[in-house]
Order: C-alpha cells, then structure tokens, then sequence
C-alpha cells in the first residue's frame, strides 16, 4: 500500500510567504534505519543506509539511487548497495496538475488539527496565492482569457475567467466562494445542481446581467438557482417581472397605531378577521342600494301623475293592495325608499369619513380612482335631500327645473356597483384588462369610427331616390352603420334598394373584419391577468423564498405594508 508523505520541503517557502516559522533539518539527506544482510551481520554493530548522487539511466526508466552502508563503530565496513527500481512510463509532453494540490490537501490537514481560526485564516490565504495555478490552466494566455471547468452534475460547462468576474458579488464570481466547490483531481468546479437551469445561470454572465429561465425549467426550480448562485436581488426582480409575479409593493402605513388599525380595517379584507367582516357588511350595503335603485324605477311604485320625476314614489296602501289616492301627495321623506336609501348612504358616507381621516396621506386619497367612486355614488343623495328642502309646493316651475336637474343627478348612483370592485378579483382583474389595452380600444373605436362615415354616407346616396326611404341623412344613417357593423342587425332599417343591400353586405364584412383585428390582443390580456392572479397561490411558496433573500435589502425607516406576497408586515426603523 503507498501512502502519501507531506512534502514537507515544498513548504518552507510558503511558511516563508505566510509569516510562520518553520523548522528545517541541518542534515538534507535522508537517513534510514535498516536491518543488515545476513551475510554482513554482526552483533555489535549497527548500519545506516545514506542515498548518494543518482546513477543516469534511460529516459523511460526512473534514476537508480546508490546506497552507501555506513558503520557507527570504530571498524566501518563500507558497503555499497543497488536498490533497483521498476520501469515507468515516460513523462508526458503537456503541462500536468500542479502538486500544490497536493500540497494545499496536506497543509490543510495539518492546520485542521490545530482547530483554530488562524488555521483557517492560513489556509485561505494560501488557497487565493495559489488559485491561478490550481483551477486556471494558463498556458501564456493574460488572466482575462483563462479558463474555468465547470461540472454541472456531471455535464461540463466551461467559460472564461473575465466572465465570471463581471459579478464578484455572486457564487460564480467570487474566488474564494467557488473555492469549496472545486475538485483537484479533475482540475475543475463541481456542483450537484439542476443541469438544464445552468444554461440561464451562465447566460447571466455572458449577457451581462440579463435573466433569462430555460423553457424546459420550472419556475420554482429556476428560482431556486438564482438563489444558489447569489444572483442578487436585482436579478431577482427582474426574474419575476419576466415571469408575470406581482411587484412588491410597498404600500405606507399610517404612523399612529390606532389609524393604522382602522385603515386595515376599512381598506385591506385581507390583513385580519375583522377586516373581512367589515367588507362583508360594506358588499351587502352596496347590494341593498342597488336593488332599491332598481325597484324604485317599477311602475307599481312609480308616480305616473308627474311626467317630469318618473321616479318619484308613492306610498304603497298594504290593505287595499293600490297605490295612495292622487289627492294625497307624498313627501320625499316618507317614501321608503327614501329611509332604505339614507341607511345605505349613512354607512357609505361613514365608512368614507373614517378611511379619510385614517389615511397615510390625503393628497394619495384622491388620487384613487375607488375614493372618487365612493364620493360621486353618495353626492345624488345630498343634492336630493337639499333640492327637496329649498323648493316649496307653490314653485312647480321652479321645483319642475330642480327634479329635472336632480333626475341626471340621480343617474349617478349608478356608479355605486363599481363600488364592489373593492372586494372583486373578477372585476379588478376586468379593470387591469381594460388599463393594458387602452390602445386596442382606441385602435377599435378609430376602425368603427372610420366604418360608419363611410358606410353611413354610402348607404344614403344608394337610397336617396327611393321615396320610401328611411335614411333621409347622412346621420340618420350612423345608427344603422353601427349595428351593422357590430353584427346586431336590430332590423328597424333596412335598405330597399339592390345598391343599398349591396353597401350593407359590404358594412356587414368590414364589421367583422374591424372587430376582428384588435379584440383577440384584448381577451390576450384578459387570459393573462386571469391566470396569474389564479396562480397566486402556487405562487406563495416562490414568493415567501423571494421574500426571505430580499428581507435584508428591503428595510425603510417608514412603517409599510408587503401587500404581493399575502404577508402582512411593518417594517420599523432602528
């Protein structure tokens, strides 16, 4: 069996380098204790066997030592020696790994034993004075065109040293990190990871800095690399921007702790119970306002003598199952209705006091397209309440004015359903769609708008000599151009003329054609925001990973709130 010895001579320079003092032995020749031969025994004398100068010998066979036998008596009695060696294979031609491999192995062997941190400190100086010439393979080339072997899980990656330095930062880039990842024997890194995830590691390095997943990668897996690794932060985000996850967003909390309380309260159903509970209300608030808006409008509770408020109410008689008697004339305040209304509109009116009053900042509130929402949707209430207070029964021209002005009004309250957007994915999700294809639309509306002058114009001059007619203008004719176009076909015109019909097939196709382009890209963007927001929660492992390597780098001195991850935090300054 053969067994490794210290090279205990390579070291004394290095000893040198590194500040250690390092014992040397006064004699350089190698002394070995050896039983005499036989024929040469003698029981009071004792031989020591000294390697003398080296015979030459064919250059395929090893130098053969002579041996020297050497008395410590008073009588020497030389003897000369052979030790005979086997033959060896010729040296190769090309460079062969540095036996400071070696080297560094025995070192740090010995510096274990000691279990002290200078030991280790030691080791790592000795490891970067010698990291050129164990994992680089130079061979006269500058140091940014060196080489570096790298063994993904057994498939073999190699690139340049100027690479991998472009981020210091990372595993890859930082010497003395990739280090603990190195095999001497084979002269390259190894590393037990995902084999197809690496070709967008590496691409990383050679793109200088962009983050690209492999189409055959999952996004868990390839996320689990770029933590590995230590990409960074940077690359991270832009890792998850590529792949559709929400952005973090981090979104000011009120300083106080009881405002901060109210406003998760009010604002966020998911931060607590009792948030959820209070949306619940708000949502069966906003339901109930919706219904009496609806049957309000019913021609059983409808005043038909009052052609100009055709949504008064007359008070319904239980009894005799009829309206009120003409003669009796209702007064706004007694209509139920009227009570249902105010209930719903005190917890509106309410509920937007408190998120006003609570909020992190005023300026932001209206800003918000929900708050301006939730201000109109009650605004027809007060103008209602105030016009039926400053009119009195003998101004009915005046009165008349002031319900026609508050039938408009009124009509405002229909905006009150978007109101449950607030607690909708459905409808936030309908809402985003909207905001991407802005362009779309705008390119929709521009085709339609073209289509119906067009045919619009045409269908009139095609029909303008048929007395029966119904397309006496131009702008008669914009109705009919629409439906067409739309493919509706209500039938309330029609042309009569073979050039009309013939115009109206044309219209028909264009329709489709115009319509055609731009709403495929629009439902794109519907089936985009719909599945991400359904994977979510496949998602929430990812995004808890993410959130735990970016923690450190994500600390402010103002008290916010982590909304993307389903997390819940405040995050308070030292």
């Amino acid at each position: 069996m053969e067994v490794a010895l210290v090279d205990f001579e390579s070291l004394d320079d290095l000893a040198g380098n590194l500040g250690d003092e390092v014992d040397t032995y006064a004699d350089e020749t190698t002394a070995l204790t050896v039983d005499m031969p036989p024929e040469h025994s003698s029981p009071t004398s004792n031989y020591h066997l000294r390697a003398t100068d080296l015979t030459p010998t064919p250059s395929h066979c090893s130098p053969i030592p002579q041996y020297i036998w050497e008395s410590t008596s008073s009588s020497p009695i030389p003897q000369t020696l052979t030790v005979p060696q086997s033959p060896t294979m010729p040296t190769p031609t090309r460079k062969g790994r540095s036996s400071c491999a070696s080297m560094i192995s025995n070192f740090k062997l010995l510096l274990s034993s000691e279990g002290s941190k200078e030991s280790e400190m030691i080791f790592n100086r000795l490891a970067k004075e010698c990291c050129e010439d164990l994992f680089v393979d130079k061979r006269g080339l500058d140091d940014g065109d060196q080489k570096v072997i790298i063994n993904i899980a057994g498939l073999r990656f190699e690139t340049q040293l100027k690479t991998l330095d472009q981020f210091p930062e990372t595993l890859l880039g930082d010497p003395l990190k990739r280090m603990e990842y190195f095999d001497p024997m084979r002269n390259e890194y190894f590393f037990d990871r995902n084999r197809p995830s690496f070709d967008g590691i590496l691409y990383y390095y050679q793109s200088g800095g962009k983050v690209r997943r492999p189409a055959n990668v999952p996004l868990d897996v390839f996320a689990d690399e770029i933590l590995f690794y230590e990409l960074g932060n940077e690359a991270m985000e832009q890792f998850r921007e590529d792949e559709g996850f929400l952005k973090d967003v981090e979104i000011p909390l009120p300083s106080n702790d009881v405002y901060r309380q109210f406003w998760l309260l009010f604002e966020y159903p998911e931060s607590s119970n009792a948030a959820r509970g209070v949306a619940l209300v708000s949502v069966l608030v906003i339901v109930i306002s919706i219904i009496i808006f609806c049957m309000e409008t019913l021609p059983e509770f409808r005043d038909e003598t009052d052609p100009v408020v055709p949504t008064a109410v007359q008070p319904f008689n239980q009894s005799r199952g009829s309206v009120s008697p003409p003669g009796v004339k209702p007064t706004t305040f007694s209509d139920p209705f009227f009570i249902i209304e105010t209930a719903c509109i005190g917890w509106f009116f309410f509920e937007l006091c408190v998120r006003f009053v609570v909020c992190p900042s005023k300026r932001e509130f209206f800003h918000n397209l929900m708050n301006i929402i939730d201000i109109i949707s009650i605004i027809p209430y007060f103008v209602t309440v105030i016009t039926e207070l400053a009119t009195t029964p003998t101004e009915s021209s005046g009165q008349n004015m002031s319900l026609a002005i508050l039938r408009i009004i009124r009509l405002v309250r229909v905006f009150r359903i978007f109101k449950l957007s607030r607690h909708s994915k459905g409808l936030q999700i309908l809402g985003q769609t909207l905001k991407a294809s802005m362009r779309e639309l705008g390119l929709l509306i521009f085709f339609l708008f073209i289509g119906v002058i067009l045919f619009s114009s045409a269908i009139y001059f095609a029909e303008v000599d048929e007395p029966n007619t119904v397309f006496v203008s131009i702008p008669d004719g914009f109705w009919w151009a629409v439906v067409t176009m739309t493919t509706v076909g209500y039938g309330d015109m029609c042309p009569i003329t073979v050039g009309g019909k013939m115009v109206g097939t044309l219209c028909a196709i264009a329709g489709v054609l115009t319509i055609a382009l731009p709403v495929p890209v629009i439902v794109s963007n519907f089936n985009y925001f719909y599945h991400r927001e359904a994977e979510a929660e496949d998602k929430l492992p990812l995004a808890d990973a993410v959130e735990k390597a970016i923690k450190d780098t994500t600390q402010g001195s103002n008290t916010s709130l982590n909304k993307a991850n389903g997390i819940w935090q405040s995050d308070k300054g030292n």
